[in-house]
């Protein structure tokens, strides 16, 4: 086995092993087709700025997935929104005390070198 090829078995056994870092998620794609998976989410209110080392206002959002998982359940692959006619793709999870939020995929960053896709998230309300 290559080491890039253990670099991505490694990946998917840390990011779906929810006794370590994985957290349950629900994804559903722009089709309305959905599924419970595992990945990486961060939800943070606070951010330094690089450049200027100050502590800023915001919140960034995110949650990285096994490229090879979400393809599997049939969802196909993640991506930001293209067309504004229809749904985007959304993620929902719990924070750690419970509570539940939904989440519009803004855009993602395929990593195909471990098999990864980052997602940036945004607030997601369907009106």
């Amino acid at each position: 086995m290559s080491l890039r090829t253990q670099a991505a078995a490694d990946f998917a056994a840390i990011a779906q092993d929810t006794a370590e870092f994985g957290w349950p998620v629900t994804v559903v794609n722009p089709d309305g087709l959905q599924a419970a998976l595992t990945g990486l989410s961060v939800d943070v209110h606070a951010a330094i700025d690089p450049d200027t080392g100050q502590l800023i206002s915001g919140r960034s959002v995110s949650l990285t997935l096994p490229i090879a998982a979400v393809v599997a359940a049939g969802l196909g692959e993640p991506a930001g929104p293209v067309d504004p006619s229809r749904l985007p793709w959304r993620v929902a999870f719990d924070d750690v005390n419970g509570n539940s939020y939904t989440f519009a995929i803004a855009s993602t960053m395929p990593d195909r070198t471990i098999g990864a896709v980052v997602c940036r998230l945004e607030q997601y309300s369907h009106t």
